[in-house]
């Protein structure tokens, strides 16, 4: 069992996680509640709409979790007030114990030995100092007793207060509880209405699906040429760089056969004189006193060249990994509104749809970020995407799509939370972009990146 100090730390430290959680929640739910706001004076319903309302249901429902949550750490809470009460209780009334026992052995004294015929009765002045200082720090003690019992009776009533403020601040989030479950009812109540009068629009739906499908295809292809290209080009880089190393090592080779070969010849040159009696060529002992030149060590095997990245853009491509789980939102206000990877289609039966990053609702007019430090690979206009963005990070990829203006070119070097346009708002009125993170021809879930929120 914890001691209850160490118990009240740790309801202490859940509370304080509690209260933040709570309050990240209400400001998703607010974002949400303004975008919601937005699509719907929209006269006629959308999906994006609906994406919307599934978001704030799935967040209201958060909210009553929490609330939940809060519900039962007061519990706990008053609990261990309770038991801190009877504690001090039971301390109080030992306190009284000892006060009384105290005050009955002085009143026993008393009447047997008066107090000043204790001390006059001493046998010299320091006994009298001695009988004094007892009877002093006697007086003394049972005043620091009268002291503790006042004390724990201050921190008992302390304790009584708090629990009362946690009674009421209970019932207040039971009443809270209550509007936030009817205010689900009814966003349930306003879900169903928006799918039934999307399920008459069939007909639509299936053309606006047909022509996202083809947007979507043609997004992919243009990423897949920009990866294509980047690859290529680094793959010709590398080629052209492996080629020049080799010619410089070829060179260094022939240098190095050519000065062996005239060390060989003065060798021998050298080795004839002495035989034959005569002085040597002063040339040829030079050559031959001179150190032989190491042999040329074989080039070790550059790792970092497998994906044929430089070294800027090896330490790029591996600062962007390290920021995973960490990267800023692509816009400051918003929510993840559709998320990666393949589900039913919300209204048509036996339909599938896939998404290869995740949407994100926000604000009219909202601001579109970078990610990270990158380069702008390439910036296009397509049907269904607006105009889009693609930024490379070493050997990963961001893409903003479906966005309404662009403030960045082709080859442009652009940092962490710039700017580089603003969303675009659809005809229903539904202001999105479509995020995506790929590494190379991989497609990753950007909501594992992103920091959270």
């Amino acid at each position: 069992m914890q001691p209850p100090a160490a118990s009240a730390q740790q309801t202490q430290r859940s509370r304080q996680a509690l209260e933040k959680e709570k309050k990240q929640n209400i400001e998703k739910m607010n974002q949400i509640r303004t975008v919601l706001k937005q699509t719907a004076s929209e006269k006629q319903v959308s999906l994006g709409q609906l994406k919307a309302l599934d978001q704030q249901i799935q967040t209201q429902s958060r909210q009553i979790g929490l609330l939940n949550k809060d519900l039962q750490l007061t519990e706990s809470e008053i609990a261990e007030l309770r038991q801190a009460s009877r504690a001090l209780t039971r301390d109080l009334e030992k306190l009284k114990d000892e006060y009384g026992s105290m005050v009955y052995a002085a009143d026993k004294r008393r009447q047997q030995v008066n107090p000043l015929g204790f001390l006059f009765a001493s046998d010299n002045f320091n006994q009298l100092v001695a009988r004094y200082r007892y009877l002093r720090q006697y007086s003394d003690a049972r005043q620091s007793q009268v002291r503790q019992m006042n004390n724990v009776q201050t921190m008992l009533q302390g304790k009584q207060q708090i629990t009362q403020r946690k009674r009421q601040q209970q019932r207040g989030t039971l009443v809270v509880k209550m509007s936030e479950t009817k205010k689900l009812e009814l966003l349930k109540v306003e879900k169903n209405q928006v799918v039934k009068a999307l399920g008459q629009k069939e007909t639509e739906l299936r053309t606006e699906l047909a022509e996202s499908r083809r947007a979507v295809s043609q997004l992919e292809s243009m990423i897949t040429r920009i990866i294509a290209r980047e690859a290529r080009e680094r793959a010709e880089r590398e080629a052209r760089e492996r080629a020049e190393r080799e010619r410089i090592e070829r060179v260094a080779r022939l240098e190095a056969a050519r000065k062996a070969a005239e060390r060989r010849k003065a060798e021998a040159a050298v080795a004839a004189a002495e035989k034959a009696g005569e002085k040597p060529n002063p040339a040829d002992v030079a050559k031959v006193e001179r150190p032989a030149d190491p042999e040329p060590a074989p080039p070790k095997p550059d790792e970092r060249r497998n994906n044929n990245l430089n070294d800027e853009e090896t330490a790029l491509a591996s600062s962007f990994a390290a920021s995973r789980a960490r990267l800023p939102w692509p816009v400051g206000r918003g929510f993840v509104s559709d998320h990666f990877g393949r589900r039913p289609h919300a209204v048509l039966k036996g339909i599938y749809v896939e998404n290869q990053g995740v949407d994100i609702q926000t604000n009219a007019g909202e601001g579109v970020r970078s990610v990270y430090d990158g380069i702008v690979q390439d910036v296009a206009s397509m049907p269904g995407m607006n105009n889009v963005v693609a930024i490379q990070h070493g050997n990963y990829f961001t893409v903003y799509a479906k966005l309404r203006s662009v403030s960045v070119r082709v080859g442009q070097r652009v940092k962490a939370r710039e700017t580089i346009g603003t969303v675009a708002t659809d005809k229903n009125g539904v202001s999105e972009i479509q995020f995506q993170i790929w590494k190379e021809f991989t497609k990753l879930n950007p909501e594992s990146w992103l920091a959270p929120r």
